[in-house]
């Protein structure tokens, strides 16, 4: 099962494989299912016409969107060049407990198609193409969609105490197309691609897969609820295997295309 946001000329509505689903519908609503229940509750609901509005991030705008850092080891050395303070990167990703933070909420979140933006002032930045799991209120995994954690490298190796302002800004949080249905086990070997073009022509590419993770994701879904809850679900990115070289930043007119596994979104970077 596949469930997609759309613009309609009732507001934001959600489908089920490209049919709509009633306008009271929403993701907070179906995320205090138990994961047993999800698939079928959806099957018992009655579908509308076609689904073809404009896509919109797959979150509602009160859901809580979370994000886990050095959850791979080449995001780990990755922060360690960066960073004045490396040493501190290499003791999270050998720690029991992850790096976990706020990333948006779900009103801040871009869409397929939308723009995304690099702060102006920072000198470095790197789009992370990510998994992100859905979770429900009791912390089990139903889903997955593609993400975009943009960030500044600038300012998060100047200080890991600026990482709030590295990673929380307007347009630095992507989601999308779509949210596929799964078990939570299958969410643990996604392959994930990244490929950035200027002017028509590639100028970054790489691949890794959640196989590589340091942590499962059910590992940071349980870590995320461990002292919070989330009574409407919640989205959480689990951190990046790909990274850019280091003399590698975003400029306006990029165009990020991230694959998830078979989700594929892109965003073009906006002008200021």
């Amino acid at each position: 099962m596949y469930l997609t946001r759309h613009q309609s000329l009732d507001g934001p509505r959600w489908a089920l494989d490209g049919q709509y689903l009633p306008v009271d519908f929403s993701l907070s609503l179906l995320l205090q299912v138990p994961a047993d229940s999800t698939q079928a509750l959806l099957g018992s609901l009655p579908t509308g016409p076609r689904a073809d509005g404009p896509l919109l991030a797959p979150v509602d705008a009160i859901q809580d969107v979370w994000a886990a850092g050095v959850t791979y080891m080449r995001s780990r050395v990755a922060r360690e060049h960066e960073s004045a303070t490396a040493d501190i990167y290499e003791r999270v990703y050998d720690a029991e407990r992850p790096e976990i933070f706020p990333k948006a909420i779900g009103w801040r979140a871009s869409g397929p198609e939308d723009q995304i933006r690099v702060r102006q002032d920072s000198s470095w930045d790197v789009p992370e193409p990510e998994l992100v799991i859905v979770i429900n209120q009791d912390l089990e995994i139903i889903g997955y969609t593609a993400g975009n954690d943009v960030s500044s490298r600038a300012i998060e190796g100047e200080n890991p105490l600026y990482l709030p302002q590295a990673k929380v800004f307007s347009g630095s949080c992507a989601l999308g197309p779509g949210i596929v249905l799964t078990e939570s086990i299958a969410v643990n070997d996604v392959p994930i691609t990244l490929d950035i073009s200027r002017g028509g022509s590639s100028v970054f590419g790489g691949d890794s897969g959640t196989g590589q993770m340091k942590r499962t994701p059910q590992e940071l879904a349980q870590y995320l609820g461990r002292e919070m809850h989330f009574p409407y679900g919640a989205l959480l990115m689990t951190g990046t295997g790909i990274v850019p070289d280091d003399d590698f930043t975003l400029q306006p007119g990029d165009v990020v295309t991230i694959t998830v596994g078979e989700l594929t979104l892109t965003n073009t970077v906006a002008s200021s």
